[in-house]
């Protein structure tokens, strides 16, 4: 009991002074404001990315900086009051009831502090691995890449179970590497666009493969691409290509070539997209071949950075994709956004949207004016007629051009390659280009059939697809 009262006692006379009054101060504050709140604590989710920031962040801050304060006070007031205080401090009587009540005041809010604090920090922690914080805190900086992850086939994964992924390892890297993102933010530092592929990426198979398991057996699969003409009249074109994608259970195809059992496949490039890769090692059960480009030097080797593959050197944008102004129109017109009954349609989009717009208010202001104006002046009778679907048909357009073009960030059409097949950039075709191996007449092939089938080529109605009782609109893969 004696110790307990010589512990207490500096405390109880120390704790008056201003610092220590401040931290109470802001405690109380942060505590008040706390239980106003409550319910949004409980439930996680602010309303947009900057209430999350005063929510999840900056609350807490002041809290815990208020914690701080009332022991550092105390502290600072006992250093520089030294020789004022007495070498023993007035005896502290429990016997005393005001005492006693004060006593277990500091016991309760301590309590709650511990309460308050753990809360604070589990939704500080939740907050910033949401994807509102990812993808709208830095909203100019991070709008291209939140903006096409919204529209990808990930738009439900979390961006912390790609980019961390489990365990404590990974997860003090990222906000060390954070960290400096903020500082970037903060004092304009950051590169425009940014730059890719990210070189601090956790390996894919650490979080591709937590959910995507290439050994599983996958087989073929139908592949449909739409394409549209630039005729007065569009027609809709199909090519269908029976993919075989492949997997495990002894079946090839591509993910069995590329990462079946036993296979590892290591490449040098020289460039830092890895569009150009002259040197490859393909090793399946410990026998290694190596593929050179026509024309390199063993002497070049120096210059060439290595690596080996794993899912995102093909699949390289599955989260942030970006499409070619092409692609971007025939997806909008196949899905029925545009009205491809339009004459001209696809040509007049596309001739808009490949214009250099220097600011996005420039573009949304111009794109849909532009493409109302060409029916307005080309074909007044059907501006009279049609003039619904012709507005709404500009409204699509200007959207194919905000999901793909962010003038800010200096992202234009074709910045970020999509290595995933090979017609839009050179995706396959940057190892596979007939280039022979040191160990007999063995090359990386480049024949069509190795990788897909063609079932159907820039048909109207191909009659592969009644075959196999899909209708003629449906688009996409099956």
């Amino acid at each position: 009991m004696r110790r307990l009262k010589e512990f207490v006692a500096p405390l109880v006379y120390l704790s008056s002074n201003i610092t220590s009054l401040i931290g109470v101060v802001l405690v109380t504050t942060a505590t008040v404001l706390w239980l106003f709140l409550l319910p949004s604590f409980i439930k996680g989710e602010p309303g947009n990315a900057y209430t999350g920031i005063l929510e999840f962040m900056l609350l807490p801050g002041v809290f815990f900086a208020g914690l701080v304060l009332i022991p550092l006070g105390i502290h600072f007031y006992r250093v520089g009051h030294r020789n004022e205080l007495p070498p023993v401090f007035p005896d502290i009587d429990l016997q005393n009831e005001r005492f006693r009540r004060l006593l277990m005041f500091v016991g309760v809010t301590t309590i709650l502090n511990l309460i308050i604090g753990a809360q604070f920090s589990y939704r500080a922690v939740s907050y910033m691995e949401s994807a509102t914080f990812c993808g709208q805190t830095c909203h100019t900086v991070m709008k291209p890449e939140y903006t096409a992850y919204q529209n990808s086939p990930h738009a439900r994964v979390a961006c912390v179970s790609c980019h961390i992924g489990p365990g404590a390892n990974w997860f003090v890297k990222s906000k060390l590497s954070g960290t400096w993102q903020v500082i970037s933010v903060t004092f304009n530092l950051y590169q425009r666009p940014i730059p890719t592929p990210v070189k601090a990426l956790r390996p894919a198979r650490e979080t591709c493969e937590v959910c995507h398991w290439p050994q599983k057996f996958a087989g073929n699969r139908v592949h449909i691409i739409d394409k549209f003409t630039d005729d007065e009249q569009t027609r809709h074109l199909k090519t269908v290509l029976m993919l075989k994608i492949g997997g495990g259970g002894g079946y090839e195809g591509i993910h069995g070539a590329h990462m079946g059992p036993g296979v590892e496949v290591t490449y040098g490039h020289s460039d830092e997209k890895r569009q150009t890769i002259p040197w490859v090692q393909y090793s399946r059960n410990g026998d290694k071949t190596i593929f050179k480009a026509e024309g390199f030097k063993d002497a070049d080797m120096g210059k060439l950075e290595m690596r080996t593959m794993d899912c995102i050197d093909c699949h390289t944008r599955p989260a942030h994709s970006y499409k070619l102004p092409e692609r971007a129109v025939d997806e909008a017109l196949a899905r029925g956004l545009m009205d491809a009954s339009l004459p001209f349609v696809r040509k007049t989009a596309l001739s808009i949207i490949k214009v250099d717009y220097a600011t996005t208010a420039d573009s949304e202001r111009e794109i849909p004016k532009r493409f109302m104006a060409y029916y307005q002046q080309a074909y007044p009778a059907l501006w009279q007629s049609k003039r619904p679907a012709i507005e709404s048909t500009a409204k699509a357009v200007m959207a194919a051009f905000a999901e793909n073009v962010f003038p800010e960030m200096r992202v234009k059409w074709g910045v970020y390659p999509n290595n995933l097949g090979h017609t839009d950039y050179p995706g396959c075709f940057r190892c596979h280009d007939e280039r022979a191996g040191d160990k007999g007449n063995k090359t990386i092939p480049m024949d069509c059939d190795t990788c897909h089938k063609k079932l159907a080529e820039d048909e109207e109605s191909p009659k592969i697809l009644s075959e196999l009782g899909l209708t003629p609109a449906t688009g996409g893969t099956k």
